[in-house]
């Protein structure tokens, strides 16, 4: 039985690296290149397109293969990401992005928190999708759930939040960024990027639209940022436990928390560490190679994990989200999109 299941889960794996596949080849016809389209929206897009035409007919033990792909697959391929990367490049970033990101995560807790009081929302949705919208999506909200300990469709409700908002986000910045209307400089763009984006693959998406040949590093510098938040989901985390078990029952507050700590945060450093010190003691050339190839795999794992996180963005998600969490995920992102837009163009330049 186990076997049956590990296989049907494989034919889920297959199907998504098929359309990653054909991703890869769309990105690169003309019409696709001009847009800036790199081959994690392209992937995303027809990722959307299955889910909302012919997953039903997928039979449901394929399905765990398309949640490793969003899953373990997106942490894999940010792990590796990192060997793009140098901690010359995270000094580079400096100060500036992790107070920004500080603020972010900080005031859309707080802001999310108010707003739901005024809602009269129950606190789990309330935290799950503050949460989630805080640090890193998805993620942060399956890490929240076992400290806010919620009922299975609070936190699928929350989930949709995020994906729907960081998707819009994903297409809306690059499209912004390139008509002029975000009147950032490059190392601003990027953190606000990184500070605002919902989850790791948007940023990573938006960074690639905005700047698809790398030449002046705004995937970067936003992936170096976003990861800074990931890294603060273990604090948040904590201060949550502590604070929720002082509401509770003198029974209830001895109960022990299991925290989920985002332990590929701490892969993608050490992989951004080795990276680094291999290009002080590895011929140039050979580490040109090699990096090359690590990042063409990278890239394509990407790919996975976008067009697996499209191949669950079916538009009843959208209906099953409700609408008062929907009206406190608008009004969170209208307060990253603005009050980070206004830290990146005003804060940053200060701390620079």
């Amino acid at each position: 039985m186990c076997n049956k299941k590990n296989i049907s889960a494989f034919y889920g794996v297959l199907l998504i690296v098929c359309f990653s596949f054909l991703a890869f080849l769309v990105a690169e016809l003309d019409f696709i290149k001009r847009l800036s389209f790199s081959p994690l929206i392209v992937g995303l897009l027809i990722g959307m397109v299955y889910a909302n035409t012919f997953r039903s007919r997928l039979p449901q033990s394929w399905f765990p293969g398309l949640k490793f792909c969003s899953k373990q697959i997106l942490r894999l391929g940010i792990i590796l990401y990192g060997f793009r990367l140098t901690f010359q490049q995270v000094l580079e970033v400096g100060l500036s992005a992790i107070v920004v990101d500080c603020i972010v995560v900080g005031g859309t807790l707080l802001l999310g928190i108010i707003v739901g009081k005024l809602l009269k929302m129950d606190k789990e949705t309330v935290l799950l999708t503050s949460t989630g919208s805080a640090i890193c999506g998805a993620a942060a909200v399956l890490g929240a759930e076992p400290v806010v300990k919620a009922e299975p469709h609070k936190t699928t409700v929350a989930v949709t939040t995020v994906v729907i908002f960081g998707t819009l986000s994903m297409f809306l910045y690059p499209i912004l960024y390139r008509i002029g209307l975000f009147d950032l400089g490059v190392n601003e763009m990027a953190i606000y990027t990184g500070s605002t984006l919902h989850e790791v693959a948007h940023v990573i998406g938006a960074g690639n639209a905005m700047d698809p040949m790398g030449d002046v590093g705004i995937a970067d510098t936003a992936t170096i940022t976003k990861m800074i938040r990931v890294i603060l989901l273990a604090p948040v985390l904590l201060i949550m436990s502590v604070c929720l078990s002082r509401g509770k029952a003198s029974a209830q507050n001895s109960a022990k928390t299991k925290i989920t700590i985002p332990w590929f945060a701490l892969l993608f450093l050490v992989a951004i560490g080795v990276n680094s010190l291999l290009r002080e003691c590895v011929p140039a050339d050979v580490m040109t190679a090699a990096a090359g190839a690590i990042n063409s795999f990278d890239t394509f794992l990407l790919t996975m994990a976008m067009t697996a996180l499209g191949a669950d963005t079916s538009f009843d998600k959208f209906k099953k989200a409700g609408a008062k969490p929907f009206y406190l995920a608008a009004i969170i992102y209208v307060w990253l999109m603005v009050g980070g837009y206004l830290l990146a163009k005003y804060l940053v330049p200060l701390l620079a």
